[in-house]
Formats: C-alpha cells, sequence, structure tokens
C-alpha cells in the first residue's frame, strides 16, 4: 500500500513540476548550448532499487572531458571541470531536473537514497556495513540524506550519509516525503552543500 501511494504520488508530482519548471529547463538548455560544445543532458548509469542499473538524466554541468582518462571521480568544491553555467545550474539544483523524467519512468522516486555510481557503489559496499541496504527503496532526485547532511565526496562523508538513508529506508512515509521536499526547496533557495 505505502509503495502503491508514493507511486502515485510521484507521478502526480513529477508531472507538476515538471510543467511548472519547463521554462526553467528550456532556458537552461539554451545557456549550456551557448556556453560550450557538446551534448545539453548528461546521462549516466546510477545503481538503482535492488541493484538495478539505470540511465540518470541530468543538465550538464561539466566539461565533456571531464572524465577524459575515464575513471570515476567525486565533484570536488571550486571543481575546475564545471562550466561557469554549470556552476549556477548545480547551485540551484536546476541540473537534476531532468531526473524527473526517471521519476515518470519509475527508475526512480522524488525522495529516495541518491543514486550513486556503480563503481563508488562497489567500493563503498567493501568499505561500509550495510551499505546495500540502501538500494532496497527507488533512488530519489532528493533524499533524506541530502536536506541534512552537506554534499559527500569521501568514503567518510559516505558512512555518515548512510545513516540517514538506512533511516529512511525504515522509515519513510508520505508525510517524511513532504518533509524532505520542503526541506528541499530551503536547501535549494540558500545553494547550501552544491558542489
Amino acid at each position: 500500500w505505502r509503495t502503491a501511494v508514493k507511486r502515485v504520488f510521484d507521478i502526480l508530482s513529477a508531472s507538476i513540476l515538471g510543467l511548472l519548471a519547463l521554462p526553467v529547463m528550456i532556458a537552461a538548455a539554451i545557456a549550456i548550448k551557448l556556453e560550450s560544445p557538446g551534448p545539453v543532458l548528461y546521462r549516466q548509469e546510477r545503481v538503482g532499487q535492488n541493484g538495478r542499473g539505470f540511465s540518470v538524466t541530468k543538465f550538464r554541468s561539466m566539461r565533456t572531458d571531464a572524465e577524459k582518462d575515464g575513471r570515476p571521480v567525486w565533484a570536488q568544491a571550486n571543481d575546475a571541470r564545471v562550466t561557469r553555467v554549470g556552476q549556477f545550474i548545480r547551485r540551484t539544483r536546476i541540473d537534476e531536473l531532468p531526473q524527473l523524467f526517471n521519476v515518470l519512468r519509475g527508475d526512480m522516486s522524488l525522495v529516495g537514497p541518491r543514486p550513486e555510481r556503480a563503481f563508488f557503489v562497489d567500493q563503498l559496499t567493501q568499505e561500509i556495513p550495510f551499505y546495500a541496504l540502501r538500494h532496497s527503496v527507488k533512488p530519489g532526485v532528493t533524499g533524506w540524506a541530502q536536506v541534512r547532511y552537506p554534499y559527500g565526496a569521501t568514503v567518510e562523508d559516505s558512512l555518515q550519509k548512510l545513516q540517514f538513508d538506512l533511516y529512511y529506508v525504515k522509515n519513510h512515509t508520505l508525510f517524511l516525503d513532504l518533509v524532505v521536499l520542503l526541506e528541499t526547496v530551503a536547501v535549494v533557495l540558500t545553494g547550501k552543500g552544491a558542489r
């Protein structure tokens, strides 16, 4: 029952948010295209519910050669790979808006643990006990860990965020989702934790 209610809420909310955000997404796409060559959207394989891989979609905020050596790298503060438009859309979280389509497809939920790349999931599963439990629910565009802990780029940060993710996995309700969404608005308005 809880899963069905969450799915209906996700579909309705993502549809409404997508329509409201359409002008912002069009403006972002134009700005990205004008600033640097390459695609407007960025697709990347992430690990979803039950360890299933899926392709997440975001607005491209980095140069096209951001990982030219082919090795995944966590984003750092003042990351030189981020474009000027990218800095703005990351700070305001506009880069995450295309994930609303992932929500409509059913790969993601509006609220849940953030999906991570398989490279980092393999590493963190080896180093952090119970890390894989976060995959027992759909990943989210935003999450309890995102509004409770700043952006993390280390194994230690992942351990701290996992505590919030596991709390969410155990206690998620529609009310908690609404709390996370409201707090996400506050995070977006203040730019807290963006990289």
